[in-house]
């Protein structure tokens, strides 16, 4: 954690890295989830335009079952995101499985970025530049001497 900000947990590439096969497992889950609902969102406002639901509609209890479905994984989604900011993460895009983690590079705060599907944390971003914005660490570094990614020991 920073001194400044002791809400915020600041990752080491290690300790990104290290942290991988559970934020995998989360975010894995997260993203199908999360195309499922967006499909199902679709099929349902697809179908309620096409046929007004009535009192007496046969499909109505039907309809509204899948609705509550849909409400109910939208809540499960939620519960995805709260447990990776609980591990002081930073979800960025449910159905592509983008995942920031909070860092510091020459002694300003920056994003180590993450997406579904890479076998390790290998690129970051400023702040405010976002996935457009990525850079790798490993052409960071050796394009920028100085660039210097905070390790554990100075955390301690």
């Amino acid at each position: 954690m920073t001194n400044n900000e002791s809400s915020v947990r600041v990752f080491t590439i290690e300790q990104a890295n290290a942290m991988l096969p559970l934020v995998r497992a989360i975010t894995a889950d997260l993203v199908t989830l999360a195309r499922d609902v967006v499909e199902r969102r679709q099929r349902l406002a697809s179908f309620a335009k096409r046929k007004a639901t009535s009192a007496g509609d046969p499909y109505a209890e039907e309809l509204a079952s899948m609705q509550q479905a849909v409400a109910d994984d939208t809540e499960r989604l939620q519960e995805y995101i709260a447990e990776l900011r609980r591990l002081g993460l930073e979800p960025k895009g449910a159905l592509d499985g983008l995942v920031d983690f909070p860092s510091n590079v020459d002694g300003r705060p920056v994003y180590l970025c993450w997406k579904l599907g890479e076998a390790e944390v290998t690129h970051w971003h400023e702040l405010d530049a976002g996935f457009a914005g990525r850079q790798s660490l490993v052409a960071g570094v050796a394009a920028d001497g100085e660039q210097d990614f905070d390790s554990p020991a100075e955390h301690d």
